[in-house]
Order: structure tokens, then C-alpha cells, then sequence
């Protein structure tokens, strides 16, 4: 089996947290649904219809994530001007209403993308632009504003591995992957944190499955027991969500 490795990176990102709504919070990574966006926005998926779920969010479709840079926040105030009914129920000339939002930002975020799919048309394509650095659509880190740029690493053979020894992988973990609550080793010099995030949504935007994913925001690996793992032929050792 093959897989597609690429980079992306920006001078911020911003995944919101599903349950923040007047003060934005954000992932400290791009979660499932996010990377399918991204990898739509490079195949050209058909955005009304939210084809890049279809595409993307299914089980001939795997993803796994790296962090590349540490993980940085900040937050900022956004203007956002309120344009419901402009030139219907209130003139032009009438002034915008705005509302300062403060919200929070990853700083120089980069994450490195693992990517495979069994639709050799779809595989192909989405290796085909990342060659060219070509994409249908504009890729951006979860607003339309945070522009992205993107870099093609490579394609490489893996195969799926099972071991109950503990095992350093480079990408994040889900909880559902480990073996036990004991399952992570905590290294000296290391910082382990935990998050839920969405990992399967359906192209109606309904998620169905959340799970928490641990990770090392340093950059750092996690070494752990886990259930399944990737090993690529270059030895580097992934975990899919």
C-alpha cells in the first residue's frame, strides 16, 4: 500500500472547538473533517454539496497528522460587521454594525499530512497537484483568511502493524487506538496533552464520532501500546484516526 506525505504551514490557524461560540477557542491540531477540507480544496470538490466529506470521510480514505512546529496560541480581536438584510430591510448607506470578537489563533502553525485513499483516481489526483503544488481551491488553516501554503514531502509504502510492545509514533494517538489507560509512556522532558476533537462527519455536517487525541505539543513522539499503527518504508511510525 502507498501513501501521499505533505506539509502545510501558515502564519496562523484557527480550528474552532465545536463548543465555543462568543469566544473562539482553538484545536491545537487540524482534526479529520479540517484535513478533509484541505485535500478537497486540492482535488476540487464540489463545495455546495460538501463533497469533500463524501470524498474524504470514509473507510477507503485514511489520514493521520504530524506536528512540525511547536504548538503556539494567541489571541486576538477580530472585527466581524453584521450584514444580514444589507440593501433589503436597512439602505447601504447605513452604517455596518460591528462586533469585536476575541479569539484564539495558532501561531506559525506546520503540520505534515498523511494521506491514502482507495480510489486510485482520487489518489492520484491529489498526488498529481501536490507534484505541481496545484490546488482547485485555495487551501486555507480553518478560515477562509488564514491562507496556507504547502509542500509535496514524498510517497511512500507502509503496512499496517500490530505489536504489544510500546511503540514511539510520530503523530498524535487517539484513545480508542490504546491498548489500556496505561498505554502511554511518560517520557522525562516531555509534555502529553489531550483533547476531543471530531473525528467522523457526515456530508450533512452532523459528526457522529468524537475521541480524545493525545499528542506531544513540542513536536515531540508518543510512545504507547496501541492497537494498529503504520509503518512507512522509510521507518517512521504513524497512527491513522
Amino acid at each position: 500500500m502507498r501513501l501521499i506525505v505533505f506539509d502545510i504551514w501558515g502564519d496562523y490557524a484557527h480550528f474552532k472547538k465545536y463548543y465555543t461560540t462568543s469566544s473562539p477557542l482553538t484545536f491545537s491540531l487540524p482534526p479529520p473533517p479540517t484535513i478533509a477540507g484541505m485535500l478537497g480544496a486540492i482535488y476540487g470538490a464540489d463545495k455546495t454539496r460538501n463533497d469533500y466529506l463524501r470524498l474524504f470521510m470514509n473507510d477507503h480514505c485514511k489520514l493521520a497528522v504530524q506536528i512540525l512546529q511547536p504548538i503556539r496560541k494567541v489571541r486576538m480581536g477580530i472585527n466581524l460587521s453584521e450584514t444580514k438584510g444589507l440593501n433589503i430591510y436597512r439602505p447601504a448607506s447605513t452604517p455596518l454594525v460591528r462586533t469585536q470578537i476575541r479569539t484564539e489563533f495558532l501561531v506559525s502553525p506546520k503540520f505534515r499530512i498523511y494521506f491514502t485513499h482507495q480510489a486510485n483516481n482520487i489518489y492520484q489526483k491529489i498526488l498529481d497537484n501536490l507534484v505541481e503544488h496545484r490546488t482547485h481551491f485555495t487551501i486555507s488553516l480553518g478560515l477562509s483568511e488564514l491562507l496556507a501554503n504547502f509542500e509535496f514531502v514524498g510517497e511512500f509504502d507502509f503496512s499496517d502493524s500490530v505489536s504489544n510492545e510500546f511503540v514511539e509514533i510520530v503523530t498524535p494517538v487517539l484513545s480508542k487506538n490504546l491498548l489500556s489507560l496505561e498505554s502511554v509512556q511518560l517520557e522525562k522532558g516531555k509534555t502529553y496533552f489531550k483533547e476531543r476533537i471530531p473525528v467522523f462527519m457526515t456530508p450533512e455536517r452532523l459528526v457522529l464520532n468524537y475521541d480524545e487525541v493525545i499528542f506531544e505539543p513540542l513536536c515531540g513522539t508518543v510512545t504507547a501500546k496501541v492497537k494498529l499503527f503504520q509503518t512507512l518504508s522509510n521507518g517512521t511510525k504513524i497512527a491513522f484516526f
